[in-house]
């Protein structure tokens, strides 16, 4: 697994990119990358190069809701495959981010 993390002044938003494998063993360094901003910050998650997300990924997704600000928060999980994409929509995450 690999993560970055940058700031895009366009989108006024933290890109995060995952590669690989979106499981527990992210998790310490998806909350670092997420809680180095703001909370009011936008959100985008690059999921161009995830191969697989398990249980842990989507609980790891509801917690970075949570620090954006649920309901108020704004998150975009963008470029996701098509096995990646039906796991989301499966749990009905696209009801709670925004797909791209």
């Amino acid at each position: 697994m690999i993560m970055q993390t940058q700031y895009d002044e366009k989108k006024h938003a933290l890109v995060i990119q995952i590669e690989g494998r979106f499981d527990f063993s992210c998790h310490k360094a998806f909350k670092d990358a997420y809680s180095s901003v703001e909370s009011n910050c936008k959100f985008e998650l690059d999921m161009t190069k995830v191969t697989y997300v398990d249980s842990s990924a989507l609980g790891m997704l509801l917690l970075l809701r949570d620090y954006a600000g649920g309901d108020q928060g704004e998150i975009v999980l963008s470029h996701c495959n098509d096995a990646v994409e039906k796991i989301l929509r499966i749990a009905n995450f696209d009801r709670l981010f925004s797909l791209h």
